[in-house]
């Protein structure tokens, strides 16, 4: 599994969504000026290797197992794992299970279970996105990818999560580098065979700090969950950036620079 550093100070481990979604979405320039941000590239993706069996075996435990191995190769202290979405998955379960190897934890538009429910809410968001951007293109474009969402090769799972792209976020023609990152987006089909599972009852036995990031407008892994999450876990913080969707460190990267800064420097103080 390769890995990328940039930035300087304290350390915090970036994991991407997806799964199979390229990791460069998730670079994060102002963060890199406070923190050292390791980001992940995890297996089956871009230039790390694959499992004997892909695509199948990418569950969320074989994850956890290669962020384990990440830090241990590290060999850093008081390092903080930022997860997002489908990587928000990995980071809880990492987190439960090795609470001591870290020093914080960061969930960004993610969720504390993975079921129907997870669909249920990104299709009634979706149909919310359409209403309000009914006149463009791309919103219809949107929903009809979602419609026909094809994930089963390489080559499809791109050209749906390109389809589907302005539904992450709340405008995303306000979004500077929008066409560059859809034009360059890449997804690898992995699959799992891992079904339904809910964090509820270990996260509200955790006791470590807890940060909860979400958009306002985020069409999956969106404000219900944050909220969620920030009642499951004690003590944890929640900011909801109210201009965004599922990409806030996009949308409002200032605002969301300085939430996660904060919260690791609190941490650390």
């Amino acid at each position: 599994m390769r890995y990328h550093v940039a930035g300087r100070g304290p350390v915090c481990v970036l994991h991407p969504g997806g799964p199979g979604i390229g990791w460069d979405y998730l670079r994060m320039p102002l963060l890199e000026k406070k923190l050292t941000c390791v980001y992940v590239e995890p297996i089956g993706t871009g230039e790390s290797g694959r499992l004997p069996e892909h695509p199948g075996g990418y569950s969320v435990d074989r994850y956890v197992e290669f962020v384990e191995a990440l830090l241990d190769h590290l060999g850093v202290p008081d390092v903080h794992l930022l997860g997002h979405s489908h990587g928000g998955f990995v980071a809880q379960r990492y987190a439960i299970r090795h609470p001591d190897r870290l020093a914080g934890l960061i969930l960004f538009d993610t969720a504390p279970l993975a079921g129907p429910e997870i669909m249920v809410d990104a299709a009634q968001n979706l149909e919310r996105f359409l209403e309000r951007y009914a006149d463009r293109p791309e919103a219809q474009e949107a929903m009809a990818t979602w419609k026909a969402l094809a994930t089963g090769t390489d080559e499809e799972y791109t050209a749906s999560m390109r389809g589907l792209l302005p539904a992450y976020f709340a405008d995303s023609r306000t979004v500077e580098a929008y066409d560059v990152m859809r034009t360059s987006l890449q997804a690898w089909a992995v699959t799992s065979d891992e079904g339904p599972w809910r964090h509820h009852d270990a996260l509200a036995a955790l006791h470590l700090p807890s940060l909860v990031l979400t958009g306002r407008w985020g069409f999956i892994c969106g404000p219900r969950w944050g909220q969620e999450l920030h009642e499951t876990i004690p003590g944890s913080q929640l900011v909801v950036f109210e201009n965004s969707g599922h990409m806030g460190h996009l949308e409002e990267p200032e605002t969301f620079a300085a939430a996660v800064t904060g919260f690791v420097e609190q941490n650390l103080a």
